[in-house]
Order: structure tokens, then sequence, then C-alpha cells
């Protein structure tokens, strides 16, 4: 009984630790999002699948048609998205060719997204 006891919250720890996902993620609001930028820095539609559920917000694949596929961080409550000058889409072009926007500022300001829902 000892050993079943231990191994379910053996099993437990794993399964919260895999949920957690990225620091301030959680399944209702991710902290990131894919988005599709082309060669001239601009963002293009891209194509998602996500559950049905109102809990879960995260997507489950996403397509870029045109375009990389590039991983963004989502806005915080008192962030906005930069506004789409020339000079933020060039900076955007730039930082997003290792695939990834997390981390890379423009002007002192992270290129974070709108969340999905907002």
């Amino acid at each position: 009984m000892r050993r079943l006891l231990a191994a379910s919250a053996v099993a437990l720890a794993a399964l919260l630790t895999t949920a957690a996902g990225a620091p301030g993620s959680s399944p209702l609001s991710p902290s990131t999002r894919i988005i599709c930028v082309d060669v001239a820095g601009n963002t293009k539609p891209v194509v998602c699948m996500a559950s049905a559920s109102r809990i879960d917000g995260r997507d489950d694949i996403c397509l870029c048609e045109i375009g990389q596929r590039v991983e963004a961080p989502v806005c915080g409550p008192d962030e906005r998205p930069q506004a789409e000058t020339r000079a933020f889409e060039r900076a955007r072009r730039d930082a997003s060719r290792d695939g990834s926007l997390v981390g890379d500022l423009f002007d002192e300001r992270p290129m974070c997204v709108a969340p999905r829902n907002g």
C-alpha cells in the first residue's frame, strides 16, 4: 500500500510539473503565441487549430502559409503591442530569425503580441 501511495505521489508531482509549462503560463492564458513573419518583417495570417474548450486557451497546431513561424510573448496586463512602424518591422524581422521573439526588445519594450481572445 505504501508503494502505491508513493508511486501515486510521484506521478502526481510529475503531472503537475509538466502541466505548469512556462513560468507565468496557464491553460487559460498562455504566455506565448505563434505568429507568422514574412521576409520584410510584416505579420501574416496564422492558421491555428485549438480545442473548443473555454478553459484551455492554448493553440494545438499553428501553420504559416506565408512567412516564418515565430513564437512571440503575450503582452502582460499593463502592456500593449508595439505600433507597426517600418523600424519595428525591420527589428522584428531581424529578431525573428531564430524563430522566437521571447526576450527581444524594441525601444526598451518587449516585442509582445495581444492575447488570443483579447
